[in-house]
């Protein structure tokens, strides 16, 4: 497990701390925006549409950050 997560921290060229908050900040996000669907799940005036923006402007985000490590 340790040669792997070295392995994917060397591809990713991230270093421990920076891909550790990357990870976290997308988690955090995720998980808001699972409530936030799930709120509007029960109430449908709710969050109609803040789920799928924070999912679109996550994959942006990773989309950029993998676009950055190729060049």
């Amino acid at each position: 497990m340790f040669y792997s997560s070295k392995k994917h921290l060397k591809e990713t060229n991230e270093s421990y701390f920076k891909h550790m908050f990357f990870a976290l900040e997308i988690s955090i996000k995720l998980i808001l925006a699972g409530v936030m669907a799930f709120v509007h799940s029960l109430i449908p005036g709710f969050f109609k549409k803040n789920a799928s923006t924070i999912i679109i402007n996550l994959s942006e985000k990773i989309k950029r950050g993998k676009e950055s490590q190729d060049l």
